[in-house]
């Protein structure tokens, strides 16, 4: 997933208008950026821009699983918010895998082998 994660990463840098002078990122570097850029090694303890994107990125991530839970009910995305909780396992177990969960996760593949029975 790292490099899904890059690529991701890559490309919300690149769509940015106006693009940025310089990327500063949260432990790995990215490459093709048509600015030049950092990876800072833990940066959301080290630098408070990075630390604020992360805020901004979790608080963003956990709106999305609230959605998410209204369209998929049964879940409990409000409450997980996605993590691999024992909670949501159970429910996963229950339900089997829904359209955002990630296939290629080893704990998804085995709930939808235990849902399939």
């Amino acid at each position: 997933m790292h490099e899904a994660d890059l690529q991701g990463l890559r490309r919300a840098l690149l769509r940015l208008d106006p693009q940025p002078g310089f990327a500063l990122t949260d432990g790995f570097a990215v490459s093709g950026l048509a600015c030049p850029g950092l990876a800072v090694w833990k940066g959301d303890q080290v630098a408070a821009c990075v630390a604020a994107a992360s805020i901004i990125a979790k608080v963003t991530r956990d709106r999305i699983m609230i959605d998410y839970d209204a369209q998929y009910e049964g879940y409990g995305f409000a409450e997980h918010k996605g993590y691999c909780t024992a909670e949501h396992q159970r429910r996963l177990e229950d339900l089997g895998p829904c359209p955002i969960h990630r296939l290629r996760y080893e704990n998804v593949q085995a709930a939808a082998r235990v849902a399939s029975q």
